[in-house]
């Protein structure tokens, strides 16, 4: 099933590139530039997520490895399917590119603040690792 979702965004973002082989030009706001822009939008947020989890996987002993390896396939499961969910009522539209591109782009930019506040995790501090939770707030 994951392999399924992932193919489906991939080959959407895919084909939103090759169709324009162009760069993002904010300036166009042709439906095909908006999926290019989306899609390049998202692939710079991706980029950021895989430099954030390498931060923090390096930092891990062996243990905590493998459970963050396990969290963020899961959390890849997830954002594939949300998104699929999300963003089915426009599947066969032109813009259907675009809103599974920003879709995955708002999710993954919420995952790198997840692992940004959990590489500032002091051990055992259990109440670090969310990034929305008020520090003030009493448990």
């Amino acid at each position: 099933m994951r392999r399924i979702l992932l193919s489906a965004c991939l080959t959407v973002l895919a084909g939103a590139s090759v169709a324009g082989a162009q760069e993002c030009d904010r300036t166009d706001d042709s439906q095909q530039m908006m999926n290019i822009c989306a899609g390049e939008d998202y692939q710079a947020a991706d980029a950021r997520l895989n430099a954030a989890y390498q931060n923090l996987i390096s930092s891990d002993d062996a243990d905590a490895k493998r459970l963050l390896q396990a969290a963020q396939r899961a959390w890849i499961t997830f954002r594939d399917a949300e998104c699929a969910h999300t963003t089915a009522a426009s599947a066969g539209g032109s813009i259907h590119p675009m809103v599974v591109s920003q879709c995955l782009t708002r999710l993954t930019n919420e995952r790198i603040k997840q692992l940004a506040a959990s590489a500032d995790c002091e051990e055992g501090d259990v109440s670090c690792a969310s990034p929305d939770q008020d520090s003030d707030e009493v448990q």
